[in-house]
C-alpha cells in the first residue's frame, strides 16, 4: 500500500519525525487516496502537542490551540497539524466538554466518526487501519461507525447527517448497526445548528446519489430537518402524469439535474406545495392546481430556516414558482416573451433543465408532447436572443425623459404607463418605435 503524498506534506511529516514525534496524514485524504481520488485537503495528525509543533516550524498560525490544531505554512499553503486527542464527555450532543491530548494514535483514531475516515498513513509505517476501514471502503462499500455507533451519535448528532452525506457521495450503504443507531438518536438533531444542517444537506443532494434522501426519510432524519419532505413522500399522486408519490417523483427530478446547488434545491422543492394543494375529482383523479405559486413562499421559508444565502434563495424560489411555465402547450411568441419578462431571460437555461428533469420524473403519459413543447420554448428563446426584442422597461425606445417632454410627470402614473407600453411591446415587438409609443403614452395619460 502506497499513497502519493505531496512533497510539502512529506516535508512536514519528516520535520516532525526528525524532532522525535509521530506524524501521519489522516482522515479524508487517506480515504480519497485509497479510492484513487485527488484529496482536497491533507490533514496531519501528530503526537506533538501544539506548542511543540510551533517549536518545530518557523511559520505557523494558531488555528485552534486548545483543540490541538496548528496551521503550518509551507510555500504559502496552510496545512492543519492536529495533536492526537482523546475527547471527554459530550453533554450537548455536538462538542466534547473537554479535550485532552494523548501520545496514542489509537486513542485519536477511535474517537473519529466512521471507519472510512479513521485511517492514518505515513511512508514509514504504511496504512494504520485499526477498524477495518479499508475493507469497508474497498470491499464492503459501507458507512460504519467506529466502535459503538450509539456512542458515536450520542457524542455528536451531526454525524447522523454525515452518514447520509458520505453514503450519497460515495454511493455506499449505511451499515445495519449504524442505521439502527441513527433511528435511536435522530431527536438529537435539534442540537445541530441550521448552518451545519444546510451544509450537510447540500452535500447530500448535490452528490451523485441524491436518492439517499429516501434512506434519510426511512431512518426518520428528514422528519427532524425537513418535515416538508416527509409530507411529500406521503402524498400519493393518482394522476396519469405520474407513476409515484410526490417524494419519489422529487428524487427522480433531482437525479435528472446537474449537481448545481440552485438546480438541486429547486428540484427538491418544486412540488413542495402539492400535499397542500391536492384535490381529488369525482373520478378519483388527483389534481394539484396552483402548487407552483403556493410552493414559492414555502420554499423560501425552508431555505431561510436553513440560513441559506439570499441569492440562492431568490434563484431557487424563482424556479419553484416558474417550473410549470408553458405546461398548457401551444405557446405563442407573445406569451413566451411575457413569461420571460417576468421570469428573467437569464434564468431560462435553469428553467429548461428543471422542466426537462420534471418531465423525466413523470410517467410516459403525453411525454413526447411535453418534450415537443420544451423544444418549442427553446426555439422561441433562441429567436428572442437573436432578435433582442424588448423584455424589460429599460429596453423600450422611449425613456422617462421622453415621457416628461410629452407632458407626463415622473411618478406612479409614469411607471404605470411604462408597464402598459411594455405589455404592448411584448405582444407586438414591432411597436417598439418612438412615435408609436409616445402617442400611446399620451392617450394613456388622457384616460387617467
Amino acid at each position: 500500500m502506497h499513497i502519493d503524498i505531496p512533497q510539502d506534506v512529506l516535508w512536514i511529516l519528516r520535520k516532525l519525525n526528525e524532532a522525535g514525534f509521530e506524524a501521519y496524514v489522516v482522515g479524508g485524504c487517506v480515504r480519497d487516496s485509497l479510492l484513487g481520488r485527488e484529496p482536497h485537503d491533507w490533514d496531519i495528525t501528530t503526537s506533538a502537542e501544539p506548542l511543540e509543533v510551533k517549536q518545530v516550524f518557523r511559520r505557523t498560525i494558531d488555528t485552534g490551540l486548545k483543540h490541538g490544531t496548528v496551521t503550518v505554512l509551507n510555500h504559502g499553503v496552510g496545512y492543519e497539524v492536529t495533536t492526537y486527542r482523546a475527547d471527554g464527555d459530550y453533554s450537548d450532543h455536538r462538542r466534547p466538554d473537554q479535550v485532552s491530548f494523548t501520545r496514542s494514535l489509537e486513542e485519536d483514531l477511535k474517537r473519529r466518526d466512521f471507519t472510512v475516515n479513521a485511517m492514518a498513513y505515513n511512508p514509514k509505517d504504511g496504512l494504520v487501519d485499526l477498524f477495518e476501514g479499508e475493507k469497508d471502503l474497498l470491499e464492503k462499500k459501507v458507512i460504519r461507525a467506529v466502535g459503538d455507533p450509539d456512542e458515536r451519535f450520542d457524542e455528536d448528532a451531526l454525524r447522523i447527517l454525515r452518514a447520509g452525506r458520505f453514503s450519497a457521495q460515495l454511493g455506499f450503504t449505511i451499515e445495519e448497526n449504524t442505521r439502527d443507531a441513527i433511528t435511536r438518536h435522530v431527536k438529537d438533531l435539534e442540537y445541530v445548528s441550521a448552518e451545519r444542517i444546510e451544509a450537510e444537506l447540500t452535500k447530500l443532494i448535490c452528490s451523485p446519489h441524491p436518492e439517499v434522501l429516501d434512506e434519510m426519510y426511512r431512518l426518520g432524519v428528514t422528519a427532524e430537518i425537513l418535515p416538508e419532505f416527509d409530507r411529500m413522500m406521503e402524498a400519493v399522486q393518482n394522476n396519469p402524469h405520474h407513476y409515484t408519490d410526490v417524494g419519489h417523483h422529487t428524487i427522480a427530478v433531482m437525479q435528472h439535474t446537474t449537481d448545481k446547488k440552485v438546480l438541486r434545491y429547486a428540484a427538491l422543492l418544486h412540488d413542495v406545495a402539492k400535499p397542500l394543494c391536492k384535490t381529488t375529482d369525482e373520478n378519483g383523479v388527483d389534481h394539484f392546481k396552483g402548487h407552483p405559486a403556493a410552493g414559492a413562499p414555502i420554499a423560501e421559508a425552508i431555505l431561510r430556516r436553513l440560513k441559506m444565502d439570499n441569492r440562492t434563495i431568490e434563484d431557487v424560489v424563482r424556479l419553484v414558482f416558474w417550473h410549470d411555465f408553458g405546461i398548457e402547450g401551444g405557446m405563442k411568441p407573445g406569451t413566451f416573451r411575457k413569461g420571460m419578462s417576468k421570469m428573467g431571460i437569464a434564468h431560462f437555461p435553469d428553467y429548461i433543465e428543471i422542466r426537462k428533469a420534471d418531465i423525466a420524473g413523470q410517467s410516459d403519459y403525453q411525454k413526447e408532447q411535453k418534450l415537443v413543447e420544451v423544444d418549442n420554448m427553446i426555439r422561441l428563446y433562441e429567436e428572442q436572443m437573436e432578435s433582442d426584442s424588448p423584455l424589460e422597461v429599460k429596453d423600450l425606445v422611449v425613456k422617462g425623459k421622453d415621457l416628461m417632454d410629452a407632458g407626463i410627470p415622473a411618478g406612479p402614473l409614469m411607471g404605470e404607463i411604462l408597464k402598459v407600453l411594455l405589455e404592448d411591446v411584448l405582444e407586438n415587438p414591432e411597436h417598439n418605435e418612438k412615435g408609436f409609443l409616445l402617442q400611446k403614452a399620451v392617450e394613456l395619460k388622457g384616460e387617467n
